[in-house]
């Protein structure tokens, strides 16, 4: 018993101290105008659109090449151990915020727009994920409140897999099964669920 206790301990100690990127997002008058996400180094990850936690987060998992890209701009850009911010006068976008955590280094870097060709990948990502929760939400909050909506929101979905704006599409998928298999909805809402979720499974979803 002991033993399986600092095992446990053991792998909670290496979980908390592992390599994890944080961004935030601040931009009041947008949709939304909060934006929270966390990865880890094994891909996992949370987002929040909530600057005050008043609703649950939405745990995701990015598969390993998604992960990788992420990681390698984050080393690319230092680690963040060095300003964004461009010079340039340009409208203001939101205060977005870079923070690296790695044990006991701890290193972030705030900025409005950066013209660093890796902050901008960098941000890019953190869009296609933060895009990606928000059409689950959508899509779950259709289906169990507005069936009449479900449609749409697989329409809205399906504009940003044509645009190939996914990240972290997995989480999708047992809402869009479930959706597929439901034969209390129309015929048109179960085969663009099953073709979406086919796409996501085939990685046809992801960026080139």
């Amino acid at each position: 018993m002991r033993l399986a206790w600092l095992l446990a301990a053991s792998l909670a100690l290496q979980a908390a101290s592992a390599p994890i990127v944080r961004f935030t997002k601040d931009f009041p008058g947008s949709s939304p105008a909060f934006v929270s996400i966390w990865v880890d180094r094994s891909g996992g990850g949370e987002f929040n659109d909530t600057s005050d936690g008043s609703q649950p987060s939405v745990a995701f998992q990015l598969d390993p090449g998604e992960t990788e890209a992420i990681f390698a701009l984050v080393a690319k850009l230092g680690e963040f151990s060095r300003p964004l911010e461009s010079p340039l006068k340009v409208a203001f976008t939101g205060t977005k915020i870079f923070r690296f955590e790695n044990g006991a280094a701890r290193r972030e870097v705030k900025f409005n727009y950066s013209e660093d060709p890796a902050a901008q990948a960098l941000l890019d990502w953190f869009e296609r994920i933060a895009e990606t929760s928000l059409h689950r939400i959508n899509l779950e909050r259709s289906a169990r409140f507005d069936r009449l909506g479900v449609d749409r929101a697989l329409l809205l979905l399906q504009v940003s897999v044509d645009r190939r704006r996914l990240a972290g599409a997995s989480q999708l998928l047992p809402t869009l099964d479930r959706l597929a298999k439901n034969q209390s909805t129309f015929n048109r809402v179960r085969e663009r669920a099953a073709a979406i979720a086919e796409l996501i499974r085939a990685g046809g979803t992801k960026a080139k």
